[in-house]
């Protein structure tokens, strides 16, 4: 996967978001000024993989409604931190953490824009 795309209704409260959860950067990308669009950048993010955030074209998913799209999952050194933190930020619960013998240990939260987001904490020797 060589590129991702976030779409967000506002994006700075999804930016405060993932910043939050995962410590990354949005820098304004030159030329896309109309779409609010950045480049992320921080950990994780690492050449072949680029991401970006851009203002939503049309209505937010409803709550609570299955995917509706491709969901991400990131690593992470402690999944139940950031689910907890995701939590207390904003976000909803998709799914709690959860071992998965020889996987690791997941869990899966709505960012409040609409788009679910998981994380992953590698089982030992997992990685």
């Amino acid at each position: 996967m060589p590129h991702f795309e976030i779409h967000a209704t506002d994006t700075a409260r999804a930016k405060a978001f993932y910043t939050g959860l995962f410590g990354w950067k949005f820098d304004p990308m030159r030329g896309a000024e109309e779409v609010e669009y950045s480049l992320i950048s921080g950990p994780g993010i690492a050449a072949p993989l680029s991401g970006g955030l851009m203002k939503r074209m049309g209505p937010a998913p409803e709550p609570g409604m299955p995917v509706r799209g491709c969901t991400l999952t990131f690593e992470v050194a402690d999944c139940d931190d950031r689910y907890t933190w995701a939590l207390a930020h904003g976000g909803a619960e998709a799914l709690p953490p959860t071992d998965y013998p020889g996987i690791g240990r997941a869990a899966y939260v709505e960012d409040g824009e609409g788009n679910i987001v998981g994380f992953i904490t590698p089982a030992e020797g997992e990685e």
